[in-house]
Parts: structure tokens; sequence; C-alpha cells
């Protein structure tokens, strides 16, 4: 239906909003001016015990400071109470005294049909029910018994029986002059393809009310006695009152129970339910028999900013949690998290709770993780990262996940989290082979035992060591990666691109392997405060354009760029010359000697960024002649004569 904008705007003018919210919450009478129509309170929806929600009778309009929930009154009462657009209309016009505007008769006819059929539905709990205590439902009950659900939780439930009988409830509605066409488009009865006499759905089950926000009974679930049915459990079909891909089990109790401070915990199953709303975890829901949707999702997200998906201690739990990672990821961000709760393996609240109690549940949902862990979890369990392209593969599966979070700030933090559980995966690793690794004080032995240990570094001189094209190899490449840890630290803006380069970067001193730690996490460490500190207190490193000017980015970030490109270059070279000596048989043939002349022009244009021209560097070049005669003079690669 339409409705013309001059009769919304009477309406909010005639009702302050303050007087729909007013119903659902308790206003901080300290923090509110009520002469000036400003209203704070708890949030509605989300549990919390500061007012960080705010209304606003002037403007017709609320927000929370921390859900980031918003709109007028229209938007509250189909948010908070599960209305529909057209009901939330009705009743703020009789409560402004305005009349509706005609409406289209057709519209009327489904209203009125969707009234029909919730009545229809409500004849059916009540039939439901009187089965229970019928002589018929003896095995029922005993299970329900069993199960630990007395006449009480029956009761507030609305927990009833299926008798096994084909047309059971069917003639039960049809004796209150229900027209057949109502019951059979409420899901209560299915017509057979032949056309004959509808039967009834449930049918030997125990049957389990599904309500909508309000309280209405929209649909039903079943559990089947005969251990031998198809289906253990069925719900209704879809109707003109229930989609079970937007709807959740229990969603109304739990709503009032979240905003009075209580969890949303989502458990698989009505029996799950029941059991943690007994136990004292009122705010439950679950599903209706499917995966979780994105409608459902959003639901709960409009309940609690950050649900608990309590799953069962198995394989299948497992999978259902992994499945809702690629579809959280794309709607996460603030006020729209996940935490994931797994119980022991092979239990579910129901069996948790009757074994241990509520405190055994209580503490698995305290130590329930966030969804970047189980990102993590899915990326790396049962996988061995021993190479650099089985790395490469977790960073590249972990960025492309990543990349579907709509909020940069969120996407930030998932990777600053995800970098520190690569270096906890990684990082003990590291520092062995840092601390393991021998002295480097210069190339000894020769052939294929050959090892690069430079010379002990000479007295500094008054020229910058990194300029000096004549430096000992060991103490330059020192100062490089000193430049870059100090660069990093001064500009951490200028991290996020290098990232991965930092990563590589492995420093053979472990004070230094913290301090890359350290930059790329957002953390400190002693050790890293101790290698930065004697990284700046080096007159080299505080004369660097870079540390002196640290308000100047890109000077920077040209800098840094260029001294990691030197550093690999150098280790490249170094790589090369180690392969070339364990793969030659004999004299060098063109291969090898093509593959060292590409590491020589790739450590001289790092050296020489300003050189545009690779041509320079070709084969007759001096700088590729002095790398290869240094190479032949040590005995490297050259294999001795026999």
């Amino acid at each position: 239906m339409s409705l013309p904008p001059q009769f919304l705007d009477e309406i909010r003018a005639r009702v302050p909003l303050s007087r729909v919210i007013g119903r659902k919450v308790v206003w901080d009478l300290r923090r509110s001016n009520q002469a000036k129509g400003d209203w704070w309170a708890p949030c509605p929806f989300h549990g919390e015990k500061t007012a960080s929600f705010h209304v606003d009778d002037q403007k017709g309009f609320y927000y929370c400071f921390g859900c980031h929930a918003k709109g007028d009154a229209l938007t509250f009462l189909r948010e908070a109470e599960g209305m529909g657009f057209l009901e939330a209309v009705e009743l703020l016009a009789s409560e402004a005294g305005l009349q509706m505007p005609e409406r289209d008769p057709r519209q009327v006819q489904r209203a009125d049909r969707r009234t029909e059929l919730v009545e229809v539905m409500e004849q059916a709990v009540r039939w439901f029910r009187m089965q229970l205590g019928m002589g018929v439902a003896e095995q029922a009950r005993a299970y329900l018994a069993q199960r630990g659900l007395d006449e009480a939780a029956c009761e507030r439930f609305g927990i009833g029986f299926a008798p096994d009988q084909r047309q059971g409830l069917f003639n039960a509605l049809r004796a209150k002059g229900i027209a057949e066409a109502l019951i059979v488009e409420a899901g209560l009865a299915a017509k057979p393809d032949d056309g004959g006499a509808p039967f009834d759905r449930f049918r030997g089950r125990i049957i389990f009310p599904i309500r909508d926000g309000r309280g209405r009974c929209i649909a039903f679930g079943g559990r089947a006695m005969d251990p031998n049915a198809r289906a253990k459990y069925l719900n209704s079909p879809e109707t003109p009152l229930f989609d079970k891909g937007r709807n959740l089990y229990n969603v109304g109790p739990a709503r009032a129970a979240v905003a009075k401070g209580k969890p949303l915990v989502v458990a698989e199953g009505y029996m799950d339910v029941i059991a943690l709303v007994r136990a004292g975890f009122e705010g439950a829901v679950a599903p209706l028999g499917t995966a979780i949707t994105e409608e459902q999702l959003r639901l709960m997200w409009r309940i609690s900013p950050e649900p608990v998906i309590a799953l069962d201690g198995d394989d299948a739990g497992l999978r259902a949690a992994m499945r809702l990672i690629d579809l959280a990821l794309p709607m996460t961000g603030p006020g729209q998290a996940l935490r994931f709760a797994f119980l022991p393996q092979g239990q579910d609240p129901d069996d948790l709770i009757r074994a241990r109690g509520a405190a055994a549940m209580a503490a698995v949902l305290e130590e329930a993780r966030p969804l970047v862990d189980l990102l993590w979890r899915r990326e790396t369990d049962g996988r061995v990262f021993d190479s650099p392209e089985r790395r490469a593969a977790l960073d590249k599966a972990l960025a492309e996940a990543v990349a579907k979070i709509p909020d940069k700030d969120t996407r930030d933090h998932y990777f600053a989290t995800l970098r520190n559980l690569k270096w906890e995966l990684f990082g003990n690793r590291r520092r062995d082979s840092a601390q393991a690794r021998p002295p480097r004080e210069g190339w000894q032995g020769q052939g294929r035992n050959a090892r690069f240990q430079p010379v002990a570094p000479a007295a500094p001189t008054r020229a910058s060591r990194l300029s000096a094209p004549d430096a000992d190899e060991h103490e330059a490449e020192l100062l490089i990666e000193a430049m870059v840890l100090a660069i990093c630290a001064t500009h951490p803006q200028l991290i996020a691109p290098v990232e991965s380069r930092l990563e590589r970067l492995e420093p053979h001193d472990a004070d230094r392997a913290a301090l890359v730690h350290d930059l790329l996490s957002g953390t400190q460490s002693q050790a890293g405060q101790r290698a930065l500190e004697s990284i700046l207190a080096d007159p080299h490193v505080r004369a660097a354009p870079a540390i002196l000017r640290p308000h100047d980015g890109d000077a920077a970030a040209e800098i840094l760029a260029n001294a990691l490109d030197r550093i690999e270059a150098r280790r490249a070279a170094r790589e090369e010359i180690a392969r070339a000596e364990a793969e030659i048989e004999g004299l060098a043939d063109e291969g090898l000697t093509w593959r060292m002349a590409q590491s020589a022009r790739a450590r001289q244009l790092a050296d020489h960024p300003s050189l545009a021209d690779l041509s320079d560097l070709g084969e007759d070049s001096d700088a590729y002649r002095a790398i290869l005669d240094a190479a032949l003079k040590n005995e490297i690669w050259r294999k001795p004569r026999r």
C-alpha cells in the first residue's frame, strides 16, 4: 500500500518518538534532558549497562553509539517489535488519532488472509498441546521426561504431539469450521497430487511451535518418534506466514533477554535452545533446519552486536562453522561481529548441560573465539608450510578472505591479528635459525664446501658506509637492514605496503628479529626496543634524510624501497652463487654464465637505481666482470679438476 508522505510526516509529528521507544527502555534521567526532548537509555538492540542509545524527539530519530542502530518510530517498531510496515503505521496512526487512508482492496484481502492463517495456526497449537496429554502420546511423554522436560517446560514452549493419524488435525480443524484451503495454505496439511483428500503433514511427531518476534505462531517443527522415519526433524513448508531463512526459533523471548544483558547464543536445534533457556541462557535461538542464512545473520545482529555461535563438538559442527566464515566476512564490521564456541567432542548444549550443568556451558561460552581465529584455523589446520610457495599460498588465501570485509578499519585489525598468528607459527623457527647460524665472517673453504663469511668490519670512516662502493659486504648489509628498520619505526604508515618484504627480511640478530615482529604486529617487546635503541644510536642512521625529516613520508618511502631492493639483490646474488657451486660439473656453461650476469645486473641496479638503461650492465661491463672475477678467484662455483 502506498501512503502519502504527508500522512507519515503527520504521524511522526503527533507521536513523540520517546513515547514509542519508552515502552522498551528505561531512560537515564540524569543524562536526559526531557524539556528539550533529548533522551538517553541503554540500547534495546544489544545488551549493555551504559546509556549509549540516544533519542531526539525534535528530529524524530534515534541512534545507538554502540551497535549503530538508527531510524525513526516506524523503523523502531519494525526492528524491535517485528511489525510489518503497515502494522507499524496503523499502530502509530491509532495513537495519533488519525484515520488510515483508504487501502487497496487487494492489500486488505492479503492482510485479512494472514490474520486468518495466524488463527488457524493457534488452533493447531491448542490441538497438538491437548494430544500430548492423551494416551496416544505416552511414548512422546516418556521421551520428553528422559530429556529432562516436565509439564511446566512443555507448557512454556508450547510443546505438543501429532498422533500418527492421516487426518487427525485436518478433521479437528474442519470440525471447527476452518476451510480446507486455509488448512493447506497454513502448511498443516498437504494435498495429494492425485486430487484426493488432504492429509496431515505432521504425524507421529513431537511438535515445537515456531513463533515470530511478536509471539505469533507461524510454523511448526516436528521430531519423529519412529527411529526409521525418513526425516528426524520436519519443518512446516514456506507459507505466507513462514520463511525459514528469515526466522529464528525463540527469537521473541531471546530479544527480550538480550535487552536485559543476556548473551545471544545460536544453537543448532530446538532441544538445544530449550536446554539453554532452562539453564539460564535465555538469549538462545536456533536456525530452522538449515545452515544460517544472510537474513538470519542480519536478524541476529539486530538483536546483539556479537552473537555466540555454539556448535556441536563434531565434524558436522566444524563444517557448519567453516561455511559460515564466507557468509559472515562480507557483512562483518563494527557492531556486527561473531564469536564461535565449540563444545566437547560428541556433545551438543543439551548433552553438556545435562551431564555437567550450566557452569560447564558458561565456561564454553566464555572461551568463544572471534571469527578471525576461525578463519586462521580453516586455512592452517592439517597443513605444513615448509616452503615459500606454501607460505605464499597461505598469504593469498588470507588476503582474499579479509578483502571481503567492507569496513577498512576492521580489515586493518584482521591483517594485524593474522600477522601475529603467522609470527607465532613461523617466528620460533626464524629465531632458532638465526641463533643457530654461524658468525658470517667471510667466505671460507673451496668448491662445494665454501661458505660466505666476510672479514671483520673495518673502522668506520667519515664517508657513509651506504654509499661506499668497496664497503665490507656484511657491515654494509647490516647498515642497510638497520635503515629499513629505523624507517619503519619512525614512519609506521609505510609498513603495510612492504609487509611481505619485511616478513622475508629475517635478520640474523635475535633482537632485530623481535623488532621486525613488533613492527608487523604493532606490539612492543624488550628485545625489540633494545634493537631499536641500538639502531637509532648509529650516527649513519641518525644522519639519514628519512630520520632527520620524519614528516617527509615520500622521501622515506623511496629510501625504504631502495634499501629493501639492495638487501634482496645482495642475498639473491649469494644464493645464485651457492646454487651455481652446487650445479657446476666442470667449467661454467652458458646458462650458468647468463644467470650470474642477471644476478650482477640486479645487484648493480639496486645499488645504483639511477641507472635506467640495463644495457650498460652487459657481460662486458666492469660490474659484471668484477663479480665474476671474484667468484672465480675464490673458486666458489668452479669444481676442481680431479
